[in-house]
């Protein structure tokens, strides 16, 4: 069935209509103002989620979330570690390493080559490099030796080797049973007959020995060098008593080694003994005294003086008891300056020293004998000696 509306009617449907649509358009106009004002006023950020959701897409710009701030406060810092002087609380100590010198000196009279006794610590001045040392103690030391009798034994001449058997025996004939001795010869080579002892049955058999020589040759700069070379490995004092004519023939130590290692060698003393000195003393009435000989002769003082040891160059077997009490003297009677020197440089440098005897007003001591008479002395010591190295 179809119902037919009437004009009328539709009418009235469109007028009930009208007051509807201009509500809702209304309504429509309040509420979408608000909504962009709402979305415009809200940033970007508060449309992110948390960051740990991941990234939002957006048609917009990337926003990258900023680091979260953490209102707790930052953790103190590590404490430090505490500085001890001394790891595991064990003790250290500097030592400073300054060498102390002890320096024999002789005091002999010149006339009779008597020892002087009784002088003390201020009538000693050592001046090292020409600078005065403070001398820490002085004393008189009689102790026994150590030798070695270094003998020439060539088949050059039998003068030679009769003055030296004399010289030898005469050594031998002085020594003390606390007395160490080692006896050893050189001719081409060095030949050690008997090691340091103080039996003297051995030394006398080791001098009995000395029979037939076998070469002509005297290198006895070499037979020296080796000596000093094996005093060196013994502690304390040593003596060495060179017993020979001074020449030197084949030696492969030239003498400005030998006098540097004269020098480098600590606490040995060299006594040598001239033999031939009579043969050569004939050649000179004949004039042909030979100018090598005084050179042998002034090295052999050379090696002496630079020891503090004395040098002797008899004419006859006579005098050799004599000689070799005065050796003996000054040996067994020695003066012992200790100091420590004002240059504690380890620089293997030589330091000269020189000794002087001074009075209590600092002037040269004075002598004088019984009879007030002025006495000549002579102080007899090393003229210096060779600062070690750092690596010593």
């Amino acid at each position: 069935m179809t119902i037919m509306l009437q004009p009328a009617a539709a009418h009235r449907l469109h007028l009930n209509r009208a007051p509807i649509v201009v509500l809702v358009l209304g309504v429509l106009a309040l509420v979408l103002p608000t909504s962009r004002a709402q979305n415009s006023a809200t940033p970007p950020s508060a449309q992110t989620s948390d960051s740990d959701a991941g990234p939002n897409i957006d048609n917009g710009p990337i926003v990258i979330p900023k680091k979260k701030v953490s209102d707790e406060p930052p953790p103190p810092p590590a404490p430090a570690e505490p500085k001890i002087k001394n790891p595991d609380n064990q003790t250290y100590a500097l030592h400073v390493d300054v060498p102390i010198i002890n320096l024999d000196v002789s005091v002999i009279l010149d006339k009779n080559h008597q020892f002087v006794p009784g002088l003390k610590t201020e009538n000693f001045l050592v001046l090292e490099d020409g600078v005065e040392q403070k001398i820490d103690n002085v004393r008189i030391t009689q102790a026994p030796i150590t030798a070695v009798m270094l003998l020439e034994f060539a088949s050059n001449s039998w003068d030679y080797i009769n003055d030296m058997r004399n010289a030898s025996t005469a050594f031998f004939n002085a020594l003390r049973p606390d007395d160490y001795v080692a006896v050893m010869t050189y001719d081409l080579q060095t030949h050690i007959l008997s090691d340091f002892t103080n039996n003297k049955d051995v030394i006398a058999q080791s001098l009995s020995s000395l029979t037939v020589p076998s070469f002509t040759d005297t290198d006895m700069f070499d037979a020296l060098y080796e000596t000093l070379d094996r005093v060196s490995r013994i502690d304390g004092r040593k003596y060495i008593v060179l017993i020979g004519t001074g020449y030197d023939t084949f030696s492969k130590v030239s003498l400005d080694k030998i006098l540097a290692k004269i020098k480098a060698t600590p606490n040995a003393t060299i006594f040598t003994i001239g033999t031939g000195a009579l043969l050569n003393e004939m050649g000179s009435v004949r004039g042909t005294r030979e100018i090598s000989y005084l050179q042998a002769q002034n090295e052999l003082r050379s090696f002496a003086e630079m020891t503090g040891g004395l040098s002797y160059f008899p004419l006859f077997p006579g005098e050799l008891p004599a000689d070799f009490a005065q050796i003996n003297s000054s040996i067994r009677n020695q003066y012992l300056l200790s100091y420590r020197p004002t240059n504690g440089a380890n620089d293997g440098s030589y330091r000269k020293i020189k000794v002087i005897l001074v009075d209590n007003e600092g002037q040269p001591l004075e002598m004088q004998d019984e009879k007030g008479k002025p006495v000549k002395y002579s102080v007899i010591s090393r003229d210096g000696y060779k600062a070690r190295l750092p690596v010593e």
